[in-house]
């Protein structure tokens, strides 16, 4: 039997899980993974930034840090204890300011970056990973997908699996909009919402010294910022060689209402607010600012099926967090349901 090929779209957290189980659960050799995603790197929302003057300055600009639910920590511990074991994950001991906990959760940081956890199962997956690669048309080709992207060239797949965020599904163009897609998932898809906000990443020079009783805290008292963390010290890395990093992120409210504007006057606006807030911060050698336009989700799929399928032969699946809960255990809960609908499908 032919080799299948498939198709992963989107390197976050949701699409490097798929991928590395898609390879635990199926016969060696069946499936041939390739992963595409439009951006430099892998993570998603789950993104490290490199400080341009010394890459080895990092700042999570998106997820802050991971927490391990008590109803799913006997379903998950394995993806826990590997991560743990590897080094991937440590418990999150520096101080939180602000941080309400539940009871019997767990925390944890990254060292290497929350992005050092999607890296981990692409490694897993041995899958072909093509970065900036944005997938923009789906058609249906002799039993086949057609997968078009933006820089012109277009592939044959057995199988896609499609896990970036539900709006940027509904934009894409060719048959999965025409005729794949039905009413009632249409409906379904279009009920998703997000919130949006803005993250600044602020690295400095080393030997900086940033004098806080914290190594990250939540803002409630400020129209603009929501979080600010110290990222080494929230990763209990202090060395002298490598300079801190510091993230904020703001409001959502505040994030809707500037969604549009220009980066470089909101980056000024965050600025501003974070010197009323911490005014003895020192000035960076290089911000970054990112817009995170799809940040968590606010209204999931209808039900929170894990998955949906919109095509059963040739498959064509799309899942992740907004197909069950906005964190790292709905990434978990949405891969394995993918995995099980492909192995039904085969």
């Amino acid at each position: 039997m032919a080799q299948a090929r498939a198709l992963v779209v989107g390197a976050g957290l949701s699409g490097s899980l798929c991928a590395a189980l898609l390879r635990g659960a199926l016969p060696a050799g069946a499936l041939r993974v390739e992963l595409w995603d439009k951006a430099r790197g892998a993570g998603g929302r789950a993104a490290t930034s490199r400080s341009p003057a010394d890459p080895r300055c990092t700042a999570d600009l998106g997820a802050q840090y991971i927490t391990l639910s008590p109803g799913c920590a006997q379903r998950h511990r394995s993806f826990y204890d590997d991560l743990l074991a590897h080094g991937i994950l440590k418990p999150l001991t520096a101080p939180i300011k602000g941080m309400v906990m539940k009871e019997g959760s767990l925390n944890f940081m990254t060292p290497q970056g929350t992005s050092s956890i999607a890296k981990h199962y692409l490694r897993e997956s041995g899958a072909d990973v093509f970065y900036e690669h944005h997938v923009t048309q789906i058609y249906l080709r002799d039993g086949k997908w057609e997968v078009h992207e933006e820089a012109g060239s277009s592939e044959l797949f057995d199988i896609v699996i499609l896990t970036m965020p539900v709006p940027q599904i509904l934009q894409l163009q060719g048959d999965i909009v025409n005729t794949v897609i039905n009413g009632s998932q249409r409906q379904q898809l279009e009920s998703v919402s997000y919130s949006s906000r803005y993250a600044l990443g602020l690295f400095y020079e080393a030997g900086t010294q940033i004098d806080v009783p914290w190594a990250a805290q939540y803002i409630t008292n400020n129209p603009c910022i929501r979080f600010i963390s110290i990222d080494n010290k929230k990763r209990n890395i202090e060395s002298s060689e490598v300079g801190p990093s510091v993230v904020v992120h703001t409001s959502v409210p505040f994030g809707i209402e500037y969604l549009e504007w220009n980066r470089e006057k909101v980056q000024q606006l965050i600025l501003e607010q974070l010197e009323i807030v911490m005014p003895d911060l020192p000035k960076p050698v290089n911000i970054k600012c990112q817009k995170w336009r799809y940040s968590q989700v606010t209204t999931p799929v209808p039900s929170c099926p894990g998955q949906m399928t919109l095509h059963i032969n040739p498959s064509l699946i799309c899942g992740g967090d907004a197909f069950t809960h906005s964190n790292f255990d709905g990434c978990i809960e949405s891969a394995m349901c993918i995995v099980e609908a492909i192995k039904c499908n085969l």
